[in-house]
């Protein structure tokens, strides 16, 4: 029977998982009930999806069943027709040639497509590039689907990325570009959001991209720590209403949502990529100051959260809350009360490989992951839960749930047609991302009234900017602004990575198209933010710029030195 515990806050919940001890023989499928007792079940054809899923699980082969769990990358760009280069890599990688081929010899739940970019803080893991277009990615995933679909089960796969938007964002041109989570923090308008994310949703799903995994959820504490502007800031009343609005969006879109990085990764300097982050906050801060944003996602239908590599005291010292119970089972599905699936942090990242392949997808699988995203080694992680599952190390019950959940999602994405590509990239979807952009432009130092800037403006930017130098030009310009080459009224772009060397001490304004803290450091007479350097942003700072729109947006996070806004209560 499992533990009967009176009402308590989080933070009590919390204290008492660390001492309870509750059985965690009762975790409960997507449908609410025993994994065991579901599969025992046989409809000859139910509607339900859960239902369904556990019916086919049930009769499942051992490779089957680990299938399920598994959501690897893949080299090339194409279902069945890749380079040398890729065919050697998918050897290497999972002793197959394609990745249509993975898919089959794996009898894969799921796939993450990936883009190596520059100054993407996620990009020491990103083995390859596989995402190149839009309509590259559509031909891509129709092919990977014509195989999936003839698996057992005939249930569309889990095909994933982590489109955040902002400096994690792996396909930028060819759909809609929505500005980063911080210019949603700044524009505080939930309704927007949805909407937003509504739109980009629409076009990850047109391409054939039925996961997401986003939005993040980590409330961000004092200074930007490794999330940065990934985060919708430091408030987590406000980032909670965010978050909340971006899952709403991306499900109306047909889309899985997935919040990360679960219980919290907002409040530390460290980078899990490289290293195991330690979260030092109590139970009641945790509580408090963390969680909130995950149990308004969860409340809003999030199909995923994300583990991760995060030694959270409160809960689990020494413990990556990816590799652990109380943190996922505990906490997790049974005081935040989450049903649907859990999927681990990339176990390529450093404090994953502190175990072999095999042994990391045994302990994060028993944890309490149901999908387990990128081994660093495929053939070596299948391996590992067909051993666990054989000697008992991996209970059958716990893979039976995990392939139930896995396969409940997959079935209920594919209850949707899949639209066509006719409105990807469309004016409308474009214009709810612009609304945001708009919404989000922030006045921290100067007038609020008119044009700021007169006469002749020279744009200036640190290395790299190009394309923002060239649109913000551009942008003015058709706003009757001159613009020179050199000489006059400077506007500085300031962005991602950038520090105060990067800053102009001439420049009469400067604008952060990150995270607004380095503008503590400038000596401007003008700072504004727009925290993304999409083109919509760099249209909506022209507007402001040249006296054609208000600044309405308010600093999501404090800037020491400088209002929120100096122009908006």
């Amino acid at each position: 029977m499992g533990c009967v515990r009176p009402p308590a806050t989080i933070a009590v919940l919390i204290a008492l998982t660390l001492v309870a001890g509750c059985s965690r023989s009762t975790t409960l499928t997507p449908a609410g009930r025993n994994a065991s007792a579901s599969a025992s079940s046989s409809p000859s054809q139910p509607s339900d999806p859960a239902a369904r899923a556990a019916a086919l699980v049930a009769r499942f082969s051992d490779a089957d069943l680990v299938g399920q769990v598994l959501m690897p990358f893949a080299y090339g760009a194409d279902a069945g027709k890749v380079s040398a280069e890729a065919v050697a890599a998918n050897r290497k990688y999972a002793g197959v040639d394609t990745p249509a081929a993975m898919v089959q010899k794996y009898r894969l739940g799921g796939l993450i497509l990936m883009n190596q970019a520059a100054a993407d803080p996620t990009a020491s893991t990103n083995k390859t590039t596989n995402i190149v277009s839009a309509a590259q990615v559509r031909t891509l995933t129709d092919g990977l689907q014509a195989v999936a679909t003839k698996l057992p089960g005939s249930a569309p796969m889990l095909i994933g990325t982590d489109q955040e938007y902002g400096v994690v964002n792996r396909l930028r041109d060819g759909i809609t570009q929505l500005p980063s989570a911080s210019a949603f923090g700044a524009a505080g308008d939930p309704a927007l959001t949805r909407q937003a994310w509504t739109a980009a949703g629409a076009d990850l799903r047109a391409i054939g991209i039925n996961v997401d995994l986003a939005p993040d959820a980590d409330v961000i504490g004092q200074g930007d720590g490794v999330i940065g502007s990934r985060s919708y800031g430091s408030d987590p009343k406000a980032v909670s209403d965010q978050v909340a609005a971006a899952v709403q969006g991306l499900r109306d879109a047909g889309v899985a949502a997935t919040l990360k990085h679960f219980p919290g990764h907002g409040h530390t300097s460290g980078d899990s990529h490289t290293e195991l982050p330690v979260l030092n906050q109590s139970a009641d801060a945790l509580a408090t100051g963390d969680l909130p944003p995950f149990t308004a996602g969860i409340g809003a239908g999030a199909d995923l959260v994300m583990s991760g590599h995060l030694d959270v005291r409160a809960i689990d010292p020494g413990v990556p809350a990816s590799f652990s119970s109380k943190a996922l089972i505990d906490l997790l599905r049974g005081r935040l009360g989450f049903k649907g699936v859990v999927v681990s942090d990339a176990l390529n990242m450093a404090p994953a490989e502190k175990y072999a392949p095999g042994e990391a997808a045994v302990r994060a699988l028993v944890a309490g992951n149901d999908l387990l995203l990128m081994p660093p080694d495929l053939a070596a992680a299948q391996a590992g839960l067909l051993d666990g599952l054989h000697s008992g190390q991996l209970p059958r019950q716990r893979l039976v749930e995990a392939a139930t959940r896995v396969l409940t999602l997959r079935l209920t994405l594919g209850g949707r047609p899949q639209p066509g590509m006719a409105g990807v990239n469309g004016a409308d979807r474009q214009a709810a991302a612009a609304k945001v952009a708009a919404a989000a432009v922030t006045v921290l130092r100067g007038g609020c009234q008119g044009a700021l800037v007169r006469g002749p403006v020279t744009v200036t930017s640190s290395n790299g900017r190009d394309p923002q130098r060239a649109w913000l030009t551009d942008a003015l310009r058709a706003r009757h602004v001159t613009v020179v080459p050199s000489g006059g009224t400077e506007v500085r772009l300031v962005g991602y990575g950038d520090a105060g060397a990067d800053l102009d001490s001439s420049a009469a304004v400067t604008v952060a198209m990150d995270l607004p803290l380095i503008l503590g450091q400038s000596a401007s007479p003008v700072l504004l933010a727009t925290y993304s350097s999409t083109k919509v942003s760099m249209d909506a700072l022209a507007d402001v710029l040249a006296g054609a729109a208000p600044a309405p947006g308010r600093s999501p996070i404090e800037v020491p030195g400088l209002p929120r806004s100096a122009c908006v209560a």
